[in-house]
């Protein structure tokens, strides 16, 4: 018996073979009506893709590269919940499109990679991670100037095509919630002339946010520690020290506010009855403590499917710039 082909599933479905092929790639070019026409045709006759030779007609490996940046040294189990999370939200995109993800993670000169799209083995190149390890962010600085393109999250400078949270609005939504509720004594914890200068942009937004109700914010930098947990709770033993009467916090990471809840637990207070608390990134581990932490959340959904079409160049975004909306969920801690 002869193999089903595309012809086939467009006569069966009343279009053309190449809306039948577009179709059955994800693209958007495709609405979705047709696309599930084509969807049911084909599991009708049994069509299935040939991806290879699809891959060779098109000259297109239909795989997008995802570098993930990680601290040298670092075991990947340690690497921030968030990265973890934001990259299940760009398998998602990727899958949804019909393509596959490549995953290569990387933390010293001894593994850098950049020639994914020059070697053939992915169309598009997207690299997240910590902004912390410079020698990686410089060596694909570097390949962006020799004329490699690709999209990044976060991020420690604007040269790169690059796609945020919306952290000054995510700031300003934590102290706006923190003021309604009547705290008055309000800190920020987080790192101060960082790298990463999503921490900047939620002190930023925080503090404007006060300013305009006449308040000045205690800012605590966390003191070196071997992780953002440990940091978290090292600075809530020095804010109580130095401000014993604060009512309230809002730490730059979740990872940050979960240390300086164990901190706060530790040192007998009670949380948020004596002191308010909400953390910045929506990472899962915040709704398994007690009390479940308050955070700013960023849409990841959204940021995966941005950062995959800005990645293929068939969106509407810009190519650099680009925040991804934000918003405040609230749990036991605030």
């Amino acid at each position: 018996m002869l193999r089903p082909t595309s012809f086939d599933v467009a006569e069966r479905a009343g279009v053309s073979q190449s809306t039948v092929s577009r179709a059955l790639r994800g693209s958007p070019g495709v609405n979705a009506e047709t696309r599930a026409r084509v969807s049911a045709a084909a599991r009708e006759l049994g069509y299935v893709v040939d991806r290879h030779a699809s891959s060779l007609r098109l000259k297109s490996s239909e795989t997008i590269a995802l570098v993930t940046i990680c601290r040298p040294g670092e075991d990947r189990s340690a690497i921030n919940p968030f990265y973890f999370a934001l990259l299940g939200s760009i398998a998602a995109a990727t899958s949804a499109r019909g393509f596959n993800l490549l995953v290569s993670f990387q933390e010293s000169p001894g593994n850098f990679r950049a020639d994914f799209v020059a070697s053939g083995l992915a169309d598009a190149m997207i690299v997240i991670g910590t902004t912390s390890n410079r020698p990686a962010w410089q060596y694909f600085a570097e390949a962006q100037a020799s004329g490699l393109d690709f999209t990044c999250w976060g991020s420690p400078g604007d040269p790169f095509h690059w796609m945020r949270s919306d952290n000054e609005v995510g700031g300003q939504l934590a102290a706006e919630h923190l003021l309604a509720s009547g705290r008055r004594r309000i800190a920020f914890v987080g790192p101060q002339q960082s790298p990463q200068r999503q921490f900047d942009e939620r002190r930023d937004g925080f503090t404007a946010a006060l300013a305009a109700r006449g308040i000045a914010p205690v800012v605590i930098a966390p003191p070196p520690a071997p992780d953002r947990h440990a940091q978290g709770v090292a600075a809530a033993a020095d804010l109580l020290a130095a401000h014993p009467d604060v009512d309230a916090i809002f730490a730059a990471s979740d990872m940050l506010a979960l240390g300086v809840l164990q901190g706060l637990k530790d040192a007998g207070r009670r949380v948020p009855d004596d002191i308010a608390l909400i953390g910045f990134d929506g990472i899962r581990a915040g709704t398994l403590v007690d009390p479940a932490l308050s955070t700013i959340e960023p849409d990841l959904d959204a940021a995966g499917e941005a950062l995959v079409a800005m990645a293929l160049e068939d969106t509407g975004h810009s190519r650099s710039g680009t925040r991804i909306p934000v918003r405040l969920a609230l749990r036991g801690t605030a």
